[in-house]
């Protein structure tokens, strides 16, 4: 298809523009993960008779959010990851399809 090509094009510039904003976002993923390491490490034992109900509750209610925030920044770091690796493929693409074109140019 004709347009295919410019559309791919500009999906690549989109992304090779979005990389670096999203830059930022791996200290901060790596601040939570440690943050969370911390909480984990320190977290009081709430077990047996000594912990009341309400207290069992917010441990575990705790302990739940540091799961959640630890696949949502998992899942960030891989996703900028994937768009990483996509992105430099597709331009390493681009520039070997160019040489190959210069090179098919001077041996004609």
């Amino acid at each position: 298809m004709p347009g295919l090509e410019r559309l791919r094009k500009g999906l690549i510039a989109v992304a090779r523009s979005c990389l670096q904003p999203l830059l930022a976002t791996i200290p901060f993923c790596l601040f939570l993960l440690l943050d969370i390491y911390w909480k984990y490490e320190h977290m009081p034992i709430c077990e047996g008779p000594v912990c009341s109900t309400a207290e069992h509750t917010k441990h575990a209610k705790s302990m739940m959010k540091s799961q959640r925030n630890t696949v949502l920044v998992l899942s960030a770091l891989l996703l900028y990851w994937l768009l990483y690796c996509t992105t430099h493929m597709l331009v390493q693409i681009d520039r070997l399809n160019q040489q190959v074109k210069q090179l098919q140019r001077h041996s004609d």
